[in-house]
């Protein structure tokens, strides 16, 4: 007879069934495991063992075998202990069959038997509830796998938890859903003295998720308004919550099983790899574009970036998900994040500086800025200069609009957007839409289409460039509550695409 238990092997944020077959058949004593393990799985024999003695079950003489199916794919990591140990229990006829089949389990085992937690409870819980099966869990993982609610979640602190279980000596009681996680106090916009115009540009941005970079010298406050960022934008809904918490389980990100409400932020330094940003590595694991995944991915520092991490994301951009593409996987992990950009004018920084006379423009400027290639340029929505905050400004009261105030029309906007994209698949914000439906929402009036036919030909704007002009007019005729998208929100729109243009 063959006893079976199962488990998940993951695959991005996709957890694949994985059916744990174990035969104790005559023959020389061993204990073996097939179906593509890697050196994690085959170690998870010896745990195994050790783990069973330390609750005084011996193993008979004979022939173990386990087998992984399906076997041509690749299992990865620690989290097969549980269910080998499972399907060995059940093959003992220590535990029930049909209690070992009824549940996808998975969790490490430590030598002594206690259950050690693993990545990926989540998205293995989505699992479970697909085949109507309960999840079993290690404790300390149960309250983060409780959150999907269609299955029931079983968390045991021991193996000898587990069997007194199945036996029915001592019921294990479900799981409840972690708490959700505060967020941190939020740095609060009204902090930063003047910069009116890029505080506009940030409100925009955050309204319609649009992309946006500031072009600004060294110490004009770049960096302050992005860190303002997260305190305008509105919380994630139930359905973003879970997309993003499962691909912060899976890279193991998940505090205590709470989910955070608080979309993420993400601020890589100029030297992280491409791997790093976009994901890879020997597990093609998430980057940190998909850990942004809707939230923002701040990168200060622009041009620093090497150009081939910066070439990387003209795509994720515009499509909101990304392909990891290795030797031995696959993997498409979603990222649909909200850029934002910092940079210098120039190498030294001072180019628009007219206090500072730099002898090598526009010749740096262009060098410098060169790094950022056309194509990702054209990408980014809202173009802000962001100039120097004179000393008179800086000793000026802190009276500015604070960001709760700017934090209700952010979600007053977003919620006019949820509305008309409602029953629409992968609609959320004005940043999404394209093709006809583009055009049918933000048809400008007559004066307005004018005026942007009238600007696509002055400055040469590309196809691209006309629709996100139209995006973040639409934008902001949300923010006033307006039907229609008149010449006054065509104009700012544009003002923002071209505010670069000189540098």
């Amino acid at each position: 007879m063959v006893a079976k238990s199962y488990t998940v092997a993951f695959e991005g944020v996709e957890a694949h069934q994985v059916e744990v077959q174990c035969a104790v058949t005559p023959g020389l004593p061993a204990f073996s495991v097939v179906g593509l393990p890697d050196k994690a799985v085959s170690e998870a024999r010896d745990r195994v063992r050790a783990a069973l003695t330390s609750l005084a079950i011996a193993l008979p003489s004979k022939r173990i075998t386990i087998n992984l199916s399906p076997a041509d794919l690749p299992k990865e990591g620690s989290h097969f202990d549980l269910p080998i140990a499972m399907a060995l229990l059940a093959a003992l006829e220590i535990i029930p069959k049909d209690a070992a089949e009824g549940a996808v389990s998975l969790g490490e085992l430590s030598l002594d038997g206690a259950l050690v937690p693993v990545i990926g409870a989540l998205p293995a819980a989505m699992s479970a509830a697909e085949e109507s099966r309960t999840l079993l869990c290690p404790q300390s993982s149960g309250a983060e796998a409780a959150w999907v609610g269609a299955a029931e979640v079983i968390g045991a602190a021991t193996l000898a938890d587990v069997i007194r279980h199945f036996t029915g000596q001592s019921p294990l009681p479900p799981c409840a859903p972690g708490e959700i996680v505060s967020p941190n106090v939020a740095k609060d916009l009204r902090d930063v003295k003047g910069q009116e115009r890029a505080k506009r540009a940030l409100e925009i941005a955050a309204a319609g998720r649009h992309h946006m970079i500031m072009l600004g010298t060294p110490g004009s406050g770049k960096s302050m308004l992005a860190s303002r960022l997260p305190s305008i934008l509105p919380p994630l809904s139930a359905i973003e919550a879970l997309e993003t918490s499962m691909i912060h389980s899976i890279s193991g990100l998940l505090d205590q099983g709470g989910i955070s409400m608080q979309r993420p932020f993400r601020e890589p330094h100029h030297t992280a790899s491409m791997a790093a940003i976009v994901g890879g590595g020997r597990r093609a694991s998430p980057g940190e574009i998909s850990l942004a995944h809707n939230g923002v991915l701040f990168m200060d520092e622009l041009p620093e970036f090497s150009r081939q991490v910066l070439e990387t994301l003209r795509q994720p951009i515009e499509t909101g998900e990304v392909m990891v593409a290795r030797a031995n996987a696959h993997v498409t992990y979603p990222c649909r994040f909200m850029l934002v950009a910092a940079a210098n004018p120039c190498k030294c920084g001072f180019m628009f500086d007219p206090s500072k006379a730099c002898p090598r423009v526009p010749g740096c400027g262009e060098e410098y800025l060169g790094r950022i290639s056309g194509p990702l340029m054209d990408r980014i929505d809202l173009k802000i200069e962001v100039p120097p905050v004179s000393f008179q400004d800086l000793d000026l009261p802190a009276d500015g609009e604070t960001s709760a105030n700017v934090a209700k029309r952010v979600a007053a906007a977003r919620a006019i957007q949820s509305k008309r994209f409602e029953g629409k698949d992968g609609l959320r914000s004005n940043a999404d839409v394209q093709g006809s439906l583009l055009e049918e929402s933000a048809a400008p009036d007559a004066e307005g289409r004018s005026m942007l036919l009238k600007a696509s030909e002055v400055f040469g704007l590309t196809a691209r460039g006309y629709h996100r002009v139209l995006r973040v007019a639409r934008t902001i005729a949300d923010l006033e509550a307006s039907d229609k998208v008149h010449r006054n929100h065509i104009a700012e729109a544009i003002s923002y695409r071209m505010a670069s243009a000189n540098s």
